[in-house]
């Protein structure tokens, strides 16, 4: 029975080791997604500020450096006489 004992004891071991390892690996598995969800939170509002800045460049840039406006043409005070119509000599027949 002593022998029987001593493997008793040998497979409590095992066994705490065995949960020591999967607490260990469980931790890290969870630390990693954590840092992956971060990271995600940190690009997504990074890249959102430099779009964000792009834009209100262009903007800025726009404002700053519009073109002067066209001038418009106004019209002349010379125009062009309205033709005259004449009624013609000979009535047309009407059915």
């Amino acid at each position: 029975m002593a022998g029987r004992g001593k493997n008793d004891a040998q497979h409590a071991r095992q066994q705490a080791e065995r949960a020591r390892r999967y607490a260990a690996r469980t931790a890290w598995h969870e630390g990693r997604a954590r840092r992956r969800a971060r990271d995600n939170v940190v690009a997504s509002v990074v890249g959102g500020l430099l779009v964000v800045g792009a834009v209100f460049s262009q903007v800025m840039l726009a404002q700053a450096d519009a073109p002067a406006p066209k001038p418009k043409a106004t019209p002349t005070s010379t125009s062009t006489p309205a033709p005259v119509i004449t009624p013609s000599a000979t009535p047309t027949p009407s059915s």
